[in-house]
Order: structure tokens, then C-alpha cells, then sequence
């Protein structure tokens, strides 16, 4: 049977002489593994969508729950992306991170348009990369269940907490004087994060990268967005660690 849908390529991996094996994320369908066969070979049509991270019109033809490509058309390239290795490493870790959390033949518009404001992002937006990771990642927890709590502090409620910490796994907020030392793993916010993290989860995601933060108070905003994308997730992501590599970053 023949369908006709749109979707981004996850990953992708050499199969046999000319073939590929691409995992692909779908509005209607979500994670998918597709056969391209011959895409290897020069001059193939289907050669330019099955690339990783290019979002494309698929037809596909399935047959005992198995999905071949016989038609790819490229949307969306990316070329900002594929032209800078460090946005390159990023989108990569994007990729990994949602096949990591998408299932398949559960519809995934919602992260599907996540992922693809992302590599947006990436491409055209005049943000640091830490930023547009940053929010990436807290908005992708928020959407996939893990919302953190950032009303106030958990205990006494103070809606703007002095001296707070986020704590990673349980995903609140503690003010100094309500802490006891034994609430496992956190990360000190300062009222700008605090804000930003605000805006990420609760604001008009159109606007989702539209906000600034100073250098020091930007690394501490990536710190703790990764920290509790890690920890909710219980892994980390050999994309992650090469992105690290390149930037020099811990």
C-alpha cells in the first residue's frame, strides 16, 4: 500500500551496496524505519531525502509493517546547518535525542514541529547555540511529560525564591531557607534563568528562542537544561559528547 506523509530523517545507515536504512519522524505515524533502496548510487532521486535532517514529502510503500521509500521530495535542507560542523554536531544531538523519546506509529506532530523549529533555529536565528539547545531541551522535556514545576518554591511558595535551586530530579524549584541538604542533585538559578525557563515552558512557542540572557547567566541556563534533560531521561548521547568535544565544553 502506497502513503503519502512528511517527515525529517533521524538517522541514517549504509545498508548493503546502495541502500540505506533511515529512521524517520512523522506527524501521523512517528518514528519510522524506512528502506531507501539505491540511494547510494549516483544520480538516484531518492538520494537528496534520505539524508540526515532533511525534511521531506515521502511516499511509502508498506507491506507486512515494513516501509520502503519510493519517492522522496526535500522541503527543507537546512544548508546553515549542514555548512557549520558545530551546528552540525547540535542538530545531530536533536536527532538522537528525539528518536530517543518518539515512538513508533504514534502520531508526533507536536515534537515533530519541535524538532523542526529547532533546526529553524539553527539555521537562520542570530542566537547562540547554548541558547537555542538550552531551549530545545526544557521545551522538549515539558511536551514529552516532564514539565518542570517553576511556579515557586515547592515549599514556602514564594513565587520569586531567594538564593533558588532547581532540583534536577524532581524537576522543582527550592528557595535557600526551604532547602535541607538532602534533596539530591540541583543547580543554582538566578532570577534571569528563572525567567527564561519561564518563558521556554510556559510561552508562545513561535517565540520560543525570543529572549537574551548575559554570557554568565547563559552557561548557567544551558547547565541546567541539559542537566535535567540528562537525569529525567537517565542516559546521555554520543551526539552530546562529540558537540562538547567541539566546543571545549565540559
Amino acid at each position: 500500500m502506497l502513503s503519502i506523509t512528511r517527515g525529517l530523517v533521524l538517522r541514517e545507515v549504509g545498508y548493503k551496496e546502495s541502500d540505506k536504512i533511515l529512521t524517520v519522524l512523522t506527524a501521523d505515524g512517528g518514528r519510522q524505519t524506512v528502506r531507501a533502496r539505491g540511494c547510494r548510487r549516483k544520480g538516484s532521486p531518492l538520494a537528496a531525502g534520505a539524508q540526515l535532517l532533511v525534511y521531506s514529502e515521502l511516499t511509502l510503500f508498506s507491506y507486512k509493517d515494513r516501509y520502503t521509500l519510493n519517492a522522496a521530495e526535500p522541503l527543507e535542507l537546512f544548508w546553515g546547518v549542514r555548512q557549520d560542523v558545530e551546528k552540525l554536531a547540535l542538530g545531530s544531538y536533536f536527532a538522537e535525542v528525539m528518536e530517543t523519546v518518539c515512538e513508533e506509529n504514534v502520531p508526533a506532530q507536536p515534537l515533530l514541529s519541535h524538532i523542526l523549529n529547532g533546526l529553524y533555529a539553527l539555521d537562520k536565528l542570530p542566537r547562540p547555540l547554548s541558547l537555542i539547545k538550552g531551549a530545545f531541551e526544557l521545551k522538549l522535556m515539558s511536551l514529552i511529560g516532564y514539565e518542570p514545576l517553576l511556579e515557586g518554591c515547592l515549599r514556602c511558595g514564594a513565587a520569586e525564591p531567594q538564593d533558588a535551586r532547581f532540583l534536577l530530579l524532581e524537576g522543582q524549584l527550592r528557595c535557600g531557607r526551604c532547602r535541607t541538604g538532602g534533596e539530591g542533585r540541583s543547580i543554582p538559578v538566578s532570577p534571569a534563568v528563572l525567567a527564561a525557563m519561564r518563558h521556554v515552558v510556559w510561552g508562545d512557542p513561535k517565540r520560543l528562542y525570543s529572549f537574551a540572557l548575559g554570557e554568565r547567566e547563559l552557561g548557567q541556563f544551558a547547565r541546567v537544561c541539559e542537566a535535567f534533560l540528562l537525569t529525567q531521561l537517565e542516559r546521555n548521547f554520543h551526539t552530546l559528547s562529540f558537540y562538547h568535544q567541539l566546543t571545549g565544553q565540559p
